[in-house]
């Protein structure tokens, strides 16, 4: 790496705080499915975990169901969202979180009204137009999140573990985290994933839709020309590995399917899809088959349901797919757009463009992201799913979810199906800190052991494929 990159990160490192411990969540037989009514570890809010029921999950419709009960559990949650493109915003539109957020799902008052508690900001370095500067992107979307603390203290937080998660909740504010989306931002460099580390990023998404030196993306399989290594790379297990020891979560969203399998096995912690939705609903490569969500399960880990139209509507997904190959031109201006610096004058025009494709591909109702969770739920067991919007990463969300604001129509769609307040307080955030929890103890008992520190390190020139 670099010497400026380096010298950039040591001059704002950070020392280790304090890590969470637990015990691990029930371990799942191969043959069997996620058994539904085992709960997680809910660390500070145990009262909120009693055991569930089957009838808990989604199946059987409450009676006397009332406004007041699901607001009472939405406002008392400590609701966690995995994934928020929002420092793009904060780089390439000087946006501040004070401001109206516009068309956009985040600011301070959309964030209070629907009693987001914690959100990870997303890391993510556009792989063509930052080929080799891939570091200095990250470390400038990095910093742009600490600013946003910096500057408004009273209102959010930086936060680097589970207790911190829950110190930001006690006293109101917004628990800012981070994970760095696609292992190409390390650029092939190992040291500059414990870098990362030091500067706060505590998930990375191994790919994004780029294969890269760790392993194989989901978004690039059909590309003939694109060179493939049958999955995870040797340094891509390196990288998992350190990950673990380090305590930072790994992120399997985006994988190819045989790279997910593989990621899973290399890994001694459980692992997190930070985005992803149910491909039994809407077949997309980028969502998780009812088989990856049962290995996920059984690896104690958690999917994050991703809101974007594209992955929870089968309807919304062959509209589209007509319109491409149609080449309508309010999509391909759309698609444009929507991958260019989102500069004022860009998010104008993208504004403008998306109305007129509306007409053409209107937004799926709010009931097709409720049927993705309440199917994953069926599949995994309420203890693996959670919520991982993509907010300011995607350009069309359900219909009545336009910001952070309407988080709480999810919590009173899923009561009014069934869920109690226990699998609600669990999908709303429990179960990601459940997940969050374990990783920080792996991490210091890997970190224990007398040869945590003594393996060969990899290198994507050195790996086999």
């Amino acid at each position: 790496m670099p010497n400026l990159h380096r010298g950039l990160m040591l001059v704002i490192l950070f020392p280790s705080l304090a890590i969470a411990q637990t015990s691990s969540s029930p371990s799942i037989k191969p043959s069997q499915k996620a058994p539904e009514g085992v709960v997680g570890d809910c660390p500070g809010y145990p009262e909120n975990c009693p055991p569930s029921n089957k009838e808990s999950q989604g199946v059987k419709a409450q009676t006397g169901a009332t406004r007041e009960s699901w607001r009472a559990v939405h406002n008392s949650a400590l609701i966690i969202d995995t994934h928020a493109d929002t420092p793009g915003r904060f780089v390439d539109e000087n946006f501040d979180l004070t401001q109206d957020a516009g068309t956009g799902y985040l600011d301070f008052n959309r964030i209070r009204t629907g009693n987001l508690g914690a959100e990870f900001f997303s890391i993510w370095v556009e792989p063509k137009t930052n080929k080799g500067r891939e570091i200095q992107r990250a470390l400038d979307m990095i910093d742009s999140v600490y600013e946003q603390a910096r500057r408004h203290p009273d209102k959010m937080l930086m936060a680097f573990s589970t207790q911190d998660i829950l110190m930001a909740h006690r006293q109101h504010k917004l628990a800012a985290l981070l994970g760095v989306e696609g292992g190409h931002a390390i650029q092939g460099d190992i040291r500059v994933l414990r870098d990362y580390y030091r500067l706060g990023v505590r998930y990375m998404t191994l790919t994004w839709s780029n294969t890269n030196e760790l392993g194989d993306s989901s978004g690039d399989m059909q590309d003939k020309a694109m060179q493939h290594h049958d999955g995870l790379t040797d340094f891509g297990r390196q990288v998992v590995r350190e990950m673990n020891r380090l305590g930072m979560m790994v992120d399997i969203s985006h994988v190819a399917d045989r790279t997910f399998y593989q990621a899973l096995a290399a890994s001694r912690a459980p692992v997190i899809a930070s985005h992803s939705s149910s491909r039994a609903l809407t077949s997309v490569p980028r969502n998780m088959t009812d088989d990856m969500l049962i290995a996920l399960a059984r690896n104690g880990g958690v999917a994050q349901v991703n809101f974007y139209c594209g992955f929870i509507s089968q309807k919304y997904v062959d509209r589209a797919k007509e319109l491409k190959e149609q080449h309508d031109p309010d999509y391909e201006r759309v698609q444009s757009l929507f991958l260019q610096a989102q500069t004022p004058e860009v998010k104008k025009q993208l504004d403008t463009a998306k109305a007129a494709l509306a007409l053409k591909l209107p937004r799926p109702p709010l009931s097709d992201l409720i049927d993705h969770i309440d199917h994953m739920v069926k599949v995994a067991g309420a203890d693996h799913v959670g919520l991982g919007s993509d907010f300011d990463g995607i350009d069309c969300s359900p219909q009545g979810l336009d910001s952070a604001a309407d988080l709480p129509k999810i919590t009173q769609a899923l009561y009014e199906r069934g869920y109690t307040p226990a699998d609600l307080n669990k999908i709303l955030g429990g179960n990601l800190m459940r997940v969050f929890v374990e990783v920080e103890k792996i991490a210091k008992q890997m970190q224990s052991e007398a040869s945590g520190d003594k393996h060969m390190e990899a290198s994507p020139g050195t790996q086999s494929h």
